[in-house]
């Protein structure tokens, strides 16, 4: 019976049962949406975890039905020079919330306890120095009352392995190739190492970590957008009265006749 229901689980779900079960979701986030504008809650949604865990489409997912003025995702590029020389945290803090807003971070300060410290980015003092100061700041966080949620995407190697490959041969995937994607792959389990000491430094009661398995991107998408929505507490809120008004007469004239001659799309399809 277990091992039955252990190779049921292990199936990759099937788009049909995937795309109800989304499109479920996405209307109770659409619910939420509200009630974060109504109530004015700020949010931050941290997303980390390996190269090629599948954070992008999460990401898209979780978005893709919702307003980019309140889920607002920031994706920062390397630091400038002038960043550089700047608070660590600087970068990161002019993009939290305002009212009625969540912040997705796909990436964020922990970039210091990941690839910064893997790579040599950060030295050894930089990255101790963040793993002791990360938790106080978190507590700092919550407590000006933002709510403060915090995932790691955990792939497996054999999947990473064929994400990569994938990566490597189709044209449409390319793109996601970086300049850090195959130092990834080769230093794998130093990477597992600075995750382990991230975990044990920073998964604290005020602001844990949410470790998310995402070798069937699927059901990871379902499981993390089902597991936010359980983290926010929201009410749905009456519909509102919405009637469409009459299309005014009121100088009126022929708008369609003024584009003729314009420069139209062809209309190959």
């Amino acid at each position: 019976m277990a091992k039955s229901s252990k190779a049921e689980i292990s199936e990759k779900m099937q788009r049909k049962d995937y795309e109800k079960e989304l499109g479920r979701l996405q209307a109770e986030l659409c619910e939420l949406q509200e009630w974060v504008k109504h109530k004015g809650l700020r949010v931050i949604i941290v997303m980390e975890g390996r190269d090629a865990a599948g954070k992008g489409g999460t990401i898209r997912a979780l978005t893709e039905r919702v307003s980019p003025r309140v889920f607002r995702t920031v994706a920062l590029p390397a630091p400038s020079d002038r960043e550089k020389t700047q608070m660590y945290m600087q970068r990161y803090m002019q993009h939290f919330p305002a009212a009625g807003e969540i912040t997705i971070f796909d990436r964020s300060w922990y970039n210091r306890a990941g690839v910064e410290y893997v790579m040599g980015f950060c030295t050894e003092e930089q990255h101790d120095r963040f793993l002791q100061l990360c938790p106080e700041l978190e507590q700092y966080i919550i407590e000006s009352g933002i709510v403060l949620l915090k995932y790691w995407l955990e792939v497996s190697d054999k999947e990473q392995e064929r994400r990569f490959k994938a990566r490597i041969t189709d044209p449409l995937r390319q793109w996601k190739l970086s300049p850090m994607d195959l130092p990834a792959r080769e230093k794998w389990y130093a990477y597992s190492r600075a995750r382990d000491m991230m975990l044990d430094a920073t998964d604290t009661v005020h602001a844990p970590w949410y470790v998310l398995r995402s070798d069937d991107k699927k059901r990871a998408r379902l499981n993390f957008i089902s597991h936010l929505l359980s983290r926010i507490p929201y009410e749905k809120l009456p519909d509102p009265d919405i009637k469409l008004p009459k299309r005014s007469k009121k100088g009126a004239y022929d708008d369609q006749a003024t584009l003729a001659g314009r420069r139209f799309v062809p209309e190959r399809y």
